[in-house]
């Protein structure tokens, strides 16, 4: 199968090349799937699972890439709650080779059903996102209906998304970002923006939760605007401070079925939308990495349009 590859560590984005590697071996609980088309994170190859497995062992060369949406074409012994030719999107494992092929295997647990009416494409943009979102503003943030959400990022990936649940959930939120992101942010349902490079982010006022995709000074920032009782999350790194009556939160994302079939029902509803930015083929995927933080919404790579070959 042809795949994307990662072989040096310091080479980055540089070193990332198309070549053919051997097809998966389905393990206990997994399943293979034809990968139609996958979205990436431009961090992940600083991960250190992009480099080794579970136990800490070199895995190179390894296939980066954990989002995708695709086809059941194989079950591995014990697997249920799939079948085979059955639509699914979801998460590869961390330390495990990823969705940039034509072929991934994954744990079943971490996918869930796709309907035929959802654009793999589509797909591909929520696993992440979705479920980073939810997590960050829900499980760890505690957002309830009266509320009010600093979003960081609203036009990006994460940020998006967040900006729609939170809304939906009755919450007031606040979106930032570029002076280019604010109409995109305000279309979600955002009812204020901050321009990060123009604006006093003090203008926000007291918010119960503060939604961080930065890190850095926005982030330390960020902590004086945490009312009390409230909650920083962040997705960037371990937060240096913590808000002086609040308390600050750092999580890395979980997989979850029930969650992601809970967005698909949400994206089929019209209640979500996820931003789908640039579609490249397999071959640019390099060249994506590299674009990806220039570029609106999320970039997908399309793997492979012909969905009658996977069943």
């Amino acid at each position: 199968m042809r795949a994307i590859i990662a072989r040096d560590r310091d080479a980055g984005v540089g070193g990332l090349t198309l070549t053919d590697m051997p097809h998966p071996h389905a393990a206990e609980n997994d399943v293979i799937v034809r990968v139609h088309a996958a979205g990436f994170t431009p961090g992940e190859l600083d991960w250190p699972g992009t480099w080794t497995d579970r136990a800490g062992r070199d895995r190179t060369p390894s296939i980066p890439g954990h989002e995708l949406s695709g086809v059941v074409v194989e079950l591995g012994y014990g697997t249920t709650g799939l079948t085979v030719g059955q639509r699914v999107f979801g998460l590869t494992d961390w330390t495990r080779n990823g969705s940039l092929a034509e072929y991934t295997a994954v744990e079943a647990r971490n996918l869930a059903p796709l309907a035929a009416d959802v654009d793999h494409t589509v797909a591909a943009a929520l696993p992440i996102s979705g479920l980073t979102a939810w997590q960050g503003l829900f499980d760890h943030g505690r957002l309830t209906t009266g509320q009010t959400v600093l979003v960081h990022g609203a036009a990006g990936g994460v940020g998006s998304i967040a900006v729609q649940l939170a809304r939906d959930a009755g919450a007031r939120v606040i979106g930032t970002g570029r002076a280019g992101d604010r109409d995109v942010a305000l279309g979600l349902g955002a009812q204020a923006f901050l321009d990060l490079g123009a604006d006093d982010l003090r203008d926000a006022g007291e918010v119960d939760v503060v939604f961080d995709v930065i890190g850095g000074d926005i982030l330390e920032r960020s902590t004086e605007l945490v009312r009390p009782g409230g909650t920083l999350v962040t997705i960037a790194m371990p937060p240096p401070v913590q808000p002086k009556d609040g308390r600050a939160v750092f999580f890395v994302v979980e997989p979850d079925r029930a969650l992601l079939a809970e967005l698909a029902r949400r994206l089929r509803d019209g209640r979500l939308k996820p931003i789908v930015g640039a579609v490249r083929p397999l071959s640019e995927t390099a060249a994506a990495f590299a674009r990806h933080r220039r570029m609106p919404g999320k970039t997908i790579i399309q793997v492979s349009d012909d969905e009658q070959a996977a069943r």
